[in-house]
């Protein structure tokens, strides 16, 4: 059996157009008109639900992970936005990362590889 293909992730949201539309401002990712955002092949649909609350229960359960070129420039570019940070953009062991918060609660991190962990995954 050939492996399944993760194609897309719906976000439930009590507001979905904010929630859309702030990812979209913070990330500037490919749209298309459909309601769904690509990023990098993975497309996220924000869809109105009624058995979610209006912030996330237990933000940590599930993170998003943003691979960007900058995370200097992403964290100032979001910083414009009044983001909140959970962890503001630190050095680790792989490079730069940073958790923020998203308008229903969600963590997301925006993250930079460092050119040695990158070449050292590739061995």
């Amino acid at each position: 059996m050939k492996t399944p293909a993760l194609g897309s992730i719906l976000f439930g949201s009590a507001d979905p157009a904010r929630l859309h539309a702030w990812y979209l401002a913070a990330l500037r990712p490919e749209h298309f008109g459909d309601g769904f955002i690509d990023f990098g092949g993975v497309r996220v649909l924000f869809e109105a639900r009624d058995d979610v609350a209006p912030a996330a229960a237990e933000p940590g359960r599930v993170i998003f992970n943003f691979h960007v070129e900058d995370a200097r420039a992403t964290a100032a570019h979001l910083d414009g936005l009044g983001v909140t940070w959970l962890v503001e953009v630190e050095r680790r062991e792989a490079g730069l990362f940073g958790t923020l918060v998203d308008p229903d609660g969600n963590y997301l991190q925006i993250i930079e590889l460092s050119r040695e962990y990158l070449a050292a995954a590739r061995r």
